[in-house]
């Protein structure tokens, strides 16, 4: 008989801590699945959001947001937004020289400060995301501060290189005046990726996959054994093969080589092989990124990344969002189809430094 009672002790304890298992496999049974039983990621995402990559400065650790916070933060937004929508006086004159930029701060000197479009074609979204109910600061959840890690000197040192090739517009040859011996127009491949129309900006396509100023629609086409992510702006598409190994590391990819796995029910993808050039702008081709897709429920997936780079940054660093679904449609994205303007851009840089030194001529002669 007390042979009897141990064996059904043990029983109901197996039970018991069963009991939890179950429940949760049974509140996952109401996402939606393929036939082979993997959650179905398939469907349109708008993945806009007023929340930053970065936690601004004034938040320190703090990683969420009070309800009203959110509220003020939405209201600012979308007051300075609807502002610059307005439709242009067609009677106004020339901007000033030197330009006056457009009214949201921090889009300030859109086109060189004369005027681009206005916040008509902006889609940033209308509020912070929530995860658990919680508004939060910033898309970076590690390091705890959800800033960048430090950068390493080898990138500090790439850093510095880059910079010399940006500078604000002054429509004057200024790469002349500081005497870069390559300039960044002397060649069209030196011009920016998304400039030259190859990628998206701002690492929309990724990977990482970040919110950028608009055109934020993805689109998950799945199958038993391969993952699609069509991403809205350019002609950028994600092919992430389910199982099997990396291609050898000397065939590099714009958008690196995606591998994916199942564990439970999260789909893992493993991204390296990338070329000098990417999307991300602080990346190296040394990247590895890890991200992590999971079903929350019919109309949400959360979508989480790790960045581990260690020729750009001291430690890895990750963050997470989430993807709400949408009934909408991925047109097409003409960036300046066989880049017409990228012609423009060239000759105008040689006028500029015609210009240059022909004044250069004139002030040695009246020397």
């Amino acid at each position: 008989m007390k042979e009897r009672r141990v064996t059904w002790l043990i029983a109901l304890l197996v039970l018991a801590l069963a009991a939890p298992v179950a429940l949760i496999a049974a509140e996952k049974s109401d996402i939606p699945r393929r036939p082979d039983g993997k959650p179905d990621l398939s469907g349109t995402y708008d993945i806009a959001t007023l929340t930053p990559l970065t936690r601004p400065a004034r938040y320190g650790d703090k990683a969420t947001l009070t309800e009203k916070e959110a509220k003020e933060i939405a209201e600012y937004w979308a007051a300075n937004l609807a502002k610059d929508e307005a439709p242009s006086d067609p009677d106004r004159e020339a901007p000033p020289e030197g330009g006056v930029g457009i009214y949201v701060p921090e889009f300030e000197g859109a086109a060189g400060k004369v005027g681009g479009y206005n916040a008509f074609y902006v889609d940033i979204g209308e509020g912070n995301f929530q995860i658990d109910g919680e508004y939060r600061t910033s898309i970076i959840v590690d390091p705890p501060n959800g800033r960048f890690p430090p950068l390493t000197e080898e990138a500090m040192k790439r850093g510095a290189e880059q910079a010399a090739f940006r500078h604000e517009n002054t429509g004057t040859a200024w790469w002349l005046e500081k005497g870069l011996e390559v300039g960044p127009y002397d060649d069209p491949e030196l011009r920016p990726l998304a400039e030259r129309c190859l990628l998206g900006f701002g690492s929309t396509a990724g990977p990482p996959m970040l919110p950028v100023m608009y055109n934020n629609l993805k689109r998950i086409v799945q199958t038993d054994d391969t993952v699609v992510i069509t991403v809205e702006m350019n002609h950028d598409a994600r092919v992430i093969r389910i199982g099997g190994e990396h291609d050898p590391p000397e065939i590099r990819k714009w958008l690196g080589d995606s591998v994916g796995h199942w564990e439970g029910d999260t789909l893992v993808v493993s991204t390296k092989n990338f070329r000098d050039e990417i999307g991300f702008f602080m990346g190296s081709r040394d990247m590895h990124i890890t991200e992590r897709f999971t079903r929350m429920d019919d109309d949400t997936l959360l979508y989480s990344f790790t960045v581990d780079d260690p020729s750009t940054f001291t430690q890895p660093f990750t963050g997470e969002y989430p993807w709400p679904a949408v009934d909408e449609r991925v047109y097409e994205y003409a960036c300046h189809e066989g880049n017409y303007s990228l012609g423009g851009i060239m000759r105008g840089a040689r006028l500029l430094e015609e210009e240059y030194r022909q004044g250069k001529t004139a002030q040695s002669s009246d020397d």
